[in-house]
C-alpha cells in the first residue's frame, strides 16, 4: 500500500485501495463518524466497530468482499463503482458509461468468438466436402458482405478512432 499520503483521488489505485479510500470519502461526504459507519454496518449484518473502519480507511486493515458489498450498500453505490478509481467516483454518468463500454467490448468479444467457432465448424466440414467448399466459402463472403453493408446503413461505417 502506498506510503505517500498524496491525493488518491487522482491516481488508478488497485480495487482494494480504491474501496479503502471510497469508504473515507463517503463517510466524509455524509458528515458519519466512524462510530455511525460501523453501526450502519452492524445493522446490515457486518460485524464491525469504529476502528476496523478506521483501519480501513487508512489502509492498515484489508477490507473484504462482504464488507465491499456492505459498504457499497450502505452508500447506496454499485460495487463496480466503490471499487472503482476515486476520481471518477463523482462522476456517476462516468462509471456507468465505462460500464457500458467494458460491457460492450466483452459482448464483442462473445460475439467474435462464436463466429470463430463457427467458422471452424464450417471449416472442419468442409474439409470432409471438398466439392461444396467453393460454394460454401462464395456464400458466407456474399452474407458477411451483405451484413456489413446493413450495419454501414445502420451505424455507419466503423473507424479506428
Amino acid at each position: 500500500m502506498p506510503d505517500d499520503e498524496e491525493s488518491p483521488e487522482g491516481v488508478l489505485l488497485s480495487g482494494e485501495e480504491n474501496a479503502a479510500v471510497r469508504v473515507k470519502l463517503e463517510r466524509d461526504k455524509r458528515g458519519w463518524s466512524t462510530t455511525t459507519l460501523s453501526d450502519r454496518m452492524n445493522d446490515v449484518g457486518f460485524d464491525m466497530n469504529p476502528s476496523a473502519v478506521w483501519r480501513i480507511e487508512n489502509r492498515k486493515r484489508r477490507i473484504n468482499l462482504d464488507e465491499a458489498i456492505g459498504f457499497a450498500e450502505i452508500f447506496g453505490i454499485p460495487l463496480s463503482n466503490f471499487v472503482g478509481p476515486p476520481s471518477l467516483a463523482t462522476m456517476g454518468r462516468a462509471m456507468e458509461l465505462i460500464d457500458n463500454v467494458v460491457a460492450a467490448y466483452r459482448a464483442s468479444n462473445r460475439a467474435n468468438h462464436e463466429a470463430r467457432k463457427a467458422r471452424d465448424q464450417l471449416d472442419a466440414y468442409l474439409a470432409d466436402h471438398t466439392d461444396i467448399r467453393e460454394e460454401a466459402d462464395v456464400m458466407v463472403s456474399n452474407a458477411i458482405a451483405t451484413e456489413l453493408m446493413k450495419s454501414n446503413e445502420e451505424y455507419g461505417p466503423a473507424s479506428d478512432a
